[in-house]
């Protein structure tokens, strides 16, 4: 815990590679485990905001990973730290090509009245959008807890 001591902003990127449906007890062990003992920390040390990588909820799938996640945030309200909380649904990085096809796909359910909420929230990001809006999540302290969703991290990553 004495390793953030002195710090101002504490940025939570613990998390298990490759997230999927049959990983519950890893995310257990690693995502819920490590969110607990940032938690723990940051109040130890003062810290005067928290940076969290969730994900966008609700969802259709990966329940598992999206109740970790939920007890993160509720952990991080419990413990009264002045928060930014980034959900994601999706990043698009290297490496990881074949989710590009579904870009047209987004599109279109976008397009129709009836999908155009879960489209724009469970929409996908690309890996430089949301370094960008980490960037400005550490450069803009939340002084409560601010959620930023996916339009959101698009429009931080604008403006970092």
């Amino acid at each position: 815990m004495d390793h953030v001591a002195g710090c101002d902003t504490f940025v939570h990127l613990v998390g298990v590679a490759h997230p999927g449906p049959g990983k519950k007890q890893q995310f257990l062990d690693i995502d819920l485990k490590g969110i607990q003992a940032a938690v723990r920390a940051a109040v130890f040390a003062g810290i005067r905001h928290f940076i969290y990588v969730s994900v966008a909820h609700p969802a259709p799938v990966m329940r598992d990973y999206i109740e970790v996640r939920r007890q993160g945030e509720a952990l991080i309200r419990d413990a009264g730290l002045n928060a930014t909380i980034l959900r994601p649904w999706y990043v698009l990085g290297p490496d990881h090509r074949w989710p590009y096809a579904l870009l047209p796909i987004y599109a279109l359910l976008r397009a129709i009245p009836t999908t155009r909420e879960s489209a724009t929230r469970l929409g996908l990001v690309t890996h430089g959008e949301m370094v960008s809006a980490l960037r400005w999540a550490v450069r803009e302290p939340a002084a409560a807890i601010k959620i930023v969703d996916v339009p959101a991290i698009r429009a931080a990553a604008r403006r970092a």
